[in-house]
């Protein structure tokens, strides 16, 4: 009998407490061409020391959603997937957890709270486990996909301080997690002193993505103090990739002397 699933809560809270360094991969819907073939090739997955399987994106151009939920879920095994909504239309009660987002570094009331009133009763009906996230877009003036849908301005990586007063009043605001992102294809992720200032703020489990396409910006964000990375589009052009992250984790948990 294979063991229960750790409440996806837990997995964050036990990052942050004990020092431990997670890592997610993060799956795009409008990318997820043949559910046969991600099956066959990623079977390896339930049986890593990955921690978390993402799911969502900015746009969904294909209504395919659930499907791809369905198909991760036989990959995964174990591992919580949870959905990183990009809309409240990106839901599926087959997924473990939701990423409960409100875009508080940007000033649309859709993404502060409209897409989540509609949401809403739907997670609750499915009775899926919602992770009241605080959702920051930080990078230096690319223009990703999250900040065209949104229509917000992103928090730049060199202003820590204000960074740091977003994540506070997102803290008062009884916010559990915090989630920095660069945006997918970033070509800087969020900087280490950003990072440090948010964490400094919210004594809360730190989730960085965006931009981490090599071992040494995965080094800099888990050594700034990101309990989880999130890492997707460098996966997408090197599949070896999360292998190689996957390994390196591993390591540097094993030379911080915790299990």
């Amino acid at each position: 009998m294979s063991k229960p699933k750790k409440k996806v809560s837990k997995i964050l809270k036990d990052f942050h407490s004990s020092g431990t360094k997670g890592l997610a991969w993060l799956l795009d819907p409008d990318k997820f061409i043949n559910p046969a073939l991600f099956e066959d090739e990623y079977a390896w997955v339930k049986d890593s020391y990955l921690d978390l399987i993402f799911v969502g994106g900015s746009t969904l151009s294909r209504d395919n959603f659930r499907d791809v939920v369905v198909s991760v879920k036989k990959v995964a095994g174990n591992i919580p997937v949870v959905i990183f909504p990009g809309s409240q239309m990106q839901l599926a009660q087959e997924a473990d957890a939701i990423l409960f987002l409100s875009l508080i570094s940007g000033r649309n009331p859709e993404y502060l709270i409209g897409q989540q009133v509609l949401a809403a009763p739907i997670i609750k009906k499915m009775n899926l486990e919602a992770l009241a996230t605080a959702y920051m877009l930080v990078n230096e003036g690319d223009i990703t996909s999250v900040q065209y849908v949104t229509q917000t301005l992103p928090l730049p990586n060199s202003k820590p301080t204000l960074a740091k007063a977003t994540a506070l009043a997102g803290h008062y605001l009884g916010m559990k997690y915090f989630f920095m992102d660069a945006g997918s294809g970033a070509k800087s992720p969020v900087s280490s002193e950003v990072i440090k200032a948010v964490k400094s703020a919210t004594n809360k489990p730190i989730i960085v993505g965006g931009g981490l396409d090599s071992l040494e910006k995965v080094k800099n964000a888990y050594e700034s103090g990101a309990d989880l990375l999130v890492i997707g589009n460098a996966i997408e052009k090197d599949p070896s990739f999360l292998a190689k992250v996957l390994d390196y984790k591993v390591l540097l948990n094993l030379s911080l002397n915790v299990n």
